[in-house]
């Protein structure tokens, strides 16, 4: 049995949820949780309650930034051979932006 948690505000986080995806959107859905440094729990909950995800840059999201980037360019150099453009790379595009734009903003308020 797992432990019991509380959340940030101090409510006891004991029901569970589940719900079925399919392999490609449990790949997407991991690489956002990734992306955002968060849990899995807590980057889901986030996007289902309309909270922001606000990303903290630390070595585990820049490793999951430069993991991303190197995929993200060998899609563009097969789009390039003569194949399309996917959605879910084009959603990893814009999410991957507005990380970088939210730490290039974290930068110049310090």
């Amino acid at each position: 049995m797992s432990l019991k948690n509380r959340d940030e505000h101090n409510r006891w986080r004991n029901k569970t949820i589940a719900f079925r995806v399919s392999p490609e959107e449990n790949e997407q859905i991991e690489r956002y949780v990734q992306l955002s440094g968060l849990t899995k729990q807590d980057y889901i909950t986030r996007r289902l309650t309309h909270k922001d995800v606000v990303v903290q840059g630390n070595p585990r999201v820049f490793k999951a930034l430069r993991n991303q980037f190197a995929a993200v360019l060998d899609e563009l150099r097969r789009i390039e051979a003569g194949d399309g453009v996917n959605d879910e790379l084009l959603d990893l595009i814009e999410m991957m932006t507005d990380i970088m734009d939210g730490m290039k903003e974290a930068d110049t308020h310090e």
